[in-house]
């Protein structure tokens, strides 16, 4: 076949599956699978090809997290962690805004924003029904918030699982290169919608006594089932935490988190493998097809040479390059695909301009992939799931309304990533040894508050 009529047939299958995932006329999963096989029917992938262009740590990954998280969130902690922030802010709206945001901001980083999500949205609408104030200020902030957060860590988004998988970055890597500057964007926008929300979030007294008489206690389902879901929680991250340096996969982690989940709990493992989002999985299984299509027609090499001779190879300019470039698509489409295309590119610039060290670019992407789903309602799937669950209580959400309160928000935060990352570059290794010592700090504070959690359960569950 010839190379050009192959290189134009493999952009077209691309552009093609990617206006229908965009489009959402037909469910992504089937577009990306059709993808896929229309490569492998006309011979532009062989299906060894197909095989090894499939990112199966990515797959693995995902799947372990799913069980994990599908197992957890049944016990209630979630639930209780979100009114024990309400609480602990006194009932008071605003602090609550605050309060719950954080709780989202920090679930989303450790779990996913979309399943962070669905448990906290839920919860919300009862506080603020208590409160008899607004809720949209609340699901603004959870959607930015949840965005936010799972920005930090390799597992809280899935652009970053697919950076991690691809150039083996590890979980601490995410953690001491990206938190700080999430911790700074994450601080400023809850400012920033204290100043436009402040005159809306007032209730009475009585009101916010209601809150206080909330216990938090009643929304944990099953005791025993949480103290062992938490541990073994507690011990994938350990392991997230320690993978690169024991040379296994994160996968591997997740994986075998998921297995002592099960093994522990006495789980049906039927059920269990329900809560796993297949649609999902078969959807990147075949996007990563349809992307290896582009690599296998020299198409992803040709554009890396272009995009070198823009930036004259200059690595810091390159990644500001992709750092606004991931950000501007990612408000509009979804960012998974244009991860996806965007990885072998890198690694091909990398190779092309003979650039041994890529990281300032993975951070870019990753920082403009993640935080730019904050732009519009579409960004990011944690966005529609929001707006939908408002839609079904009566509140609804325009494109126009949240644009006008989130582009603004989603350019300041890739404004200061600018120039964190400018800075970064010149000074990383600095602030990861100061970042390093205050995550110690942290999480020494947290700590008892999760140790005072396991023994309320154990006392609640002595009284059945």
């Amino acid at each position: 076949m010839d190379g050009h009529y192959h290189a134009a047939l493999a952009i077209a299958v691309f552009l093609i599956t990617y206006v229908f995932i965009v489009s959402e006329r037909f469910h992504r999963t089937v577009v990306a699978l059709l993808g896929a096989v229309v490569l492998l029917l006309t011979g532009l992938i062989t299906w060894d090809n197909a095989i090894h262009a499939i990112d199966f740590n990515t797959i693995g990954l995902l799947i372990g997290m799913m069980i994990i998280v599908g197992i957890t969130k049944n016990t209630g902690v979630f639930e209780y962690m979100a009114i024990k922030a309400a609480k602990m802010a006194g009932g008071e709206p605003l602090r609550i805004l605050a309060s719950i945001s954080l709780v989202t901001a920090i679930l989303s980083a450790l779990l996913d924003n979309v399943t962070t999500v669905l448990l906290i949205v839920p919860v919300t609408f009862a506080i603020t029904n208590k409160l008899k104030i607004n809720p949209l200020p609340f699901l603004f902030a959870e959607i930015l918030a949840s965005n936010i957060g799972g920005t930090a860590t390799l597992v809280g988004d899935p652009p970053n699982i697919m950076i991690g998988s691809a150039t083996k970055l590890g979980f601490m890597d995410f953690v001491l290169t990206l938190a700080p500057v999430v911790v700074v964007i994450y601080i400023l926008s809850i400012f920033w919608l204290h100043f436009l929300y402040r005159s809306q979030l007032s209730t009475k007294k009585e009101m916010q006594s209601n809150i206080m008489q909330l216990n938090e206690r009643d929304h944990i389902k099953d005791p025993q089932l949480m103290r062992k879901s938490l541990v073994v929680l507690v011990l994938t991250i350990l392991g997230f935490v320690l993978h690169q340096y024991v040379h296994l996969e994160s996968s591997i982690i997740a994986l075998s988190g998921a297995s002592l989940l099960l093994l522990i709990t006495g789980e049906d493992v039927e059920h269990a493998l329900q809560t796993v989002e297949w649609p999902v999985i078969f959807f990147f299984t075949g996007l990563f097809v349809v992307v290896g299509g582009l690599e296998e027609a020299g198409v992803i090499e040709s554009v890396a040479n272009r995009a070198l001779e823009t930036t004259g190879g200059n690595l810091l300019l390159t990644g500001l390059l992709i750092l606004w470039l991931s950000a501007m698509a990612s408000a509009f489409v979804d960012n998974i695909p244009f991860v996806a295309a965007m990885i072998p590119l890198i690694q091909d610039m990398g190779r092309l301009g003979g650039i041994t060290e890529l990281n300032l670019l993975w951070w870019s992407l990753s920082l403009g992939a993640c935080l730019g789903g904050n732009g519009t309602i579409i960004g990011a799937s944690a966005n529609i799931i929001v707006v939908g669950l408002a839609e079904k209580r009566g509140h609804y959400i325009s494109f126009m309304n949240y644009f006008k309160l989130a582009f603004p928000m989603m350019l300041m935060s890739i404004i200061i990533s600018t120039g964190y990352l400018m800075f970064w570059h010149l000074y990383g290794h600095l602030l990861a040894a100061g970042f390093t010592l205050g995550l110690g700090v942290v999480l020494a504070v947290l700590s008892k508050p999760l140790k005072n959690l396991l023994i309320r359960s154990e006392g609640k569950e002595s009284k059945y």
